[in-house]
């Protein structure tokens, strides 16, 4: 690098931005101007790049290179050996070799959650799925923390991938700002969560666009525990956690009882209406779905309850879910029975009407853009066809051979012996953790890529140090954004840090494989080959892109596919005629009643939406030992836990604030400020109370983000809610994340 100072533009999950740079190091981060809200994500990137606890060289921690058990206990607590580059792959493709030739590659778990870079080849889930399969395979994840359980159930209510749908079939901002006269929020319109996309979400549009909801005279309404889970102006029903499926039962049956149904879209269109009928009435199972049954469970008044129903039957109303609502025990429901509430109105397939998913819980949803073909290093083909539900990795790892139901399907957990994670921190993002670090003292060998000592890595034996996207060149481009950029390397590799794909070619060639992953390209030929193909794709679209060379001094490029014009009414053809445009459900029509999960024989479901009380929730009886619900959003000041280590040094920073009504504290005479400890029967954290009427009384809001750092007692020092959270899927439909369905305590501790 020579000595002088620059600025460029790169980008990122939440959004581009301009990196400073002075003498090799980068000083600084400004907004990217044509962003008209950019998110101060970025401002942590300085501090976070040349944080101390950056892995400086490749490490194994001592107990395992003793051998033996390998010490598997100590797993967090043991020290690392620094190791020279050549003898930490040679160890690592010795042992890769040895657990294939001993137990097969349905021994190996191929961790990763894709957002460690917005950068299209440096793609940490794409490097370490491609090396494995060209080892001969791994098990792996199906879908998503965010959004497993609606990834089961949308597909059989609509015949539709519910990704496909979040992005591809939905009201867009425009439509919306041009027709709805009621938007109905489910766990609300996060704008908070809506400054991050996977890829890359370059014009951060929600604020603006409910500020021209307003001007409009659009009427919101946010059911939610959280005031602030939609932007100001928007009327507030603050529902108790978990039971909207409840609420919305009784919506629907005030539209049944009140003839405000559209029988003839439901006539035309759904199937299974009257079996849900008689659960509403009460026919099936003896207790009717009332306004006031609801009341009772949700904390709306039923009063309140009949009059959106009236609202939402008498004008243009868009009914949105926020992916929160399925990160809970039985969380396909609640996601089910807003498209069956949006169904028997009667208004799916009209302009600005219906239902939509995920407005505001990630950016890019809602905007109006023309699709195009991507940027994606080929993975290839997996020989190994076992995999899990993405949330059920404590399970796997302490349930060898053990059985387990998925979505029709009767499965076993395989027998994981070595696993490989790169691009992501599980002791942030999942639940239970203390089962967690059980889980993860069961594997012979686990082998991590990470830039940062993370509770990860702490618990890994062979920890590889990973660049961070300002060490290297890259494209970066997202499906739901416009803008295509040139990722350029602003700085050298800190330390000793290397990029995943040198990694991995460099145990690829140990292991007699280095054609089959590289395919004979470096890093930079693949950049060139990769995008020449886009480039040949959108020329197909008419969208004519200069060379690589060009881009590269360009920086970035607003491709010309966003625009009103791109907007889409979904489901339109579908609604003029459902047997010439049938849906890909078994009977082509919405299935309000699915016969599919009827046969599943699962007793939380009865084949349609219902309303399945949770273990833990305030009308259960644990609420008398916890009695405070506890939600865990994501955090407002970075993704994830990324630059978690610089963020945690700012002062006041840690440990986390928890947000609590002021009814809740006063009676725990805890005041603002105060450092509190959060528990429950899985364990317990510290955090700060923050006192405010913006939340229910009954429930508090821990963010995740923080590194877990258990004391001596367990107690987690930093606020990771994920000490706290239940380790359960959300039902044998998905099995996906129910970390939204916990109770807990809270007591005032002195500092």
């Amino acid at each position: 690098m020579t000595n002088k100072s620059e600025s460029r533009v790169t980008t990122s999950h939440w959004g581009a931005f301009q990196v400073l740079t002075r003498d090799g190091r980068i000083v600084g981060t400004a907004d990217f101007t044509p962003d008209p809200h950019a998110s101060r994500i970025a401002e942590t990137i300085p501090a976070a790049v040349y944080h101390r606890t950056r892995v400086a060289r490749p490490s194994i921690r001592r107990g395992w290179l003793e051998g033996g058990d390998r010490a598997r206990n100590l797993r967090g607590h043991d020290e690392f050996v620094e190791l020279p580059w050549d003898e930490a792959l040679d160890i690592t493709a010795t042992e890769l070799q040895r657990v294939i030739a001993e137990h097969g590659n349905g021994s190996i778990f191929g961790g990763s959650y894709g957002w460690a870079s917005a950068g299209r080849f440096h793609h940490a889930l794409s490097q370490v799925h491609r090396f494995l399969n060209v080892s001969g395979g791994y098990v792996s994840s199906f879908a998503s923390y965010s959004t497993a359980a609606a990834q089961a159930i949308i597909p059989h209510v609509f015949g539709i991938n519910f990704l496909k749908m979040t992005w591809g079939w939905q009201n867009a901002w425009p439509t919306i700002a041009d027709n709805t006269q009621t938007l109905v929020m489910f766990g609300g319109i996060n704008p908070k969560n809506s400054q991050v996309s996977m890829g890359g979400v370059t014009h951060h549009e929600t604020d603006g666009w409910f500020r021209e909801f307003d001007k409009r005279g659009i009427r919101r309404i946010n059911i939610s525990p959280q005031i602030t889970d939609t932007p100001p102006g928007a009327e507030w029903l603050a529902v108790i956690p978990g039971t909207d499926t409840a609420m919305m039962l009784g919506i629907a049956h005030a539209l049944e009882t009140g003839n405000l149904i559209d029988r003839d879209f439901i006539d035309r269109c759904t199937t299974g209406y009257d079996r849900l009928r008689n659960y509403l009435l009460g026919e099936s199972d003896g207790v009717a779905k009332t306004p006031e049954w609801a009341a009772e469970i949700c904390g709306i008044d039923a009063t309140s309850i009949r009059e959106l129903a009236q609202t939402m039957a008498t004008t243009r109303t868009l009914i949105t879910v926020a992916w929160s609502l399925q990160r809970a025990q039985n969380g396909e429901q609640p996601f089910w029975m807003a498209a069956t509430l949006a169904a028997i109105l009667g208004q799916i397939g009209l302009p600005g009407g219906g239902i939509g998913y995920g407005y505001g819980a990630i950016g890019g949803v809602g905007v109006a853009v023309k699709r195009v073909g991507g940027l994606t290093l080929p993975q290839g083909e997996n020989p190994v066809t076992d995999f899990i539900p993405v949330a059920r990795i404590a399970d796997l790892l302490l349930n060898p051979g053990q059985p387990y139901d998925f979505n029709g399907q009767q499965r076993k957990y395989a027998d994981i012996r070595l696993v490989y994670w790169c691009g992501g921190n599980p002791f942030h993002h999942h639940q239970d953790l203390n089962r967690l670090e059980q889980a993860f003292q069961q594997p012979e060998t686990i082998i991590v890529h990470e830039p940062w000592w993370t509770a990860t890595a702490k618990r890994a034996d062979i920890v590889f140090p990973a660049t961070t996207p300002y060490e290297r060149e890259d494209i970066g481009r997202a499906q739901g954004d416009s803008y295509l950029f040139h990722m350029p390397r602003l700085i050298d590799p800190v330390d000793e840090a290397r990029d995943d794909y040198e990694i991995f070619t460099g145990l690829a060639r140990r292991m007699g494989l280095e054609q089959e992953f590289t395919e004979g390209r470096s890093a930079g030929e693949w950049l060139n080959h990769l995008y020449e193909q886009f480039r040949q794709e959108t020329m197909a679209d008419g969208i004519d892109l200069p060379d690589f060379e060009e881009l590269r001094r360009r920086n970035w490029i607003d491709l010309p596919v966003r625009g009103a014009e791109f907007a889409q009414t979904p489901f339109a053809e579908f609604r003029k005629d459902p047997v010439a445009s049938p849906l890909s459900t078994p009977s082509g029509l919405i299935e309000i009643f699915s016969a599919t999960i009827d046969g599943f024989g699962y007793d939380e479901c009865p084949g349609h939406p219902c309303w399945h009380t949770p273990d833990e929730w305030l009308g259960a009886g644990l609420a008398a030992e916890y009695p405070l619900h506890l939600v865990s959003p994501q955090p407002g000041d970075k993704l994830h836990s990324q630059m978690e280590s610089a963020i945690a040094d700012l002062p006041g920073a840690r440990p986390t604030l928890i947000e609590i009504n002021p009814q809740d504290a006063g009676t725990r005479d805890i005041h603002d400020g105060d450092l509190v400890k959060v528990f429950n029967q899985r364990g317990g954290c510290r955090a700060r109370a923050h006192i405010s009427t913006d939340i229910r009384p009954g429930v508090v809001s821990l963010p995740t983000g923080a590194w877990l750092e258990p004391g001596i007692d367990g107690t987690d020092a930093q606020g990771n809610p994920n000490i706290l959270t239940r380790d359960l899927g959300t039902s044998r439909i998905g099995q996906g994340s129910s970390a939204h369905t916990t109770l807990v305590e809270i007591t005032r501790l002195i500092e």
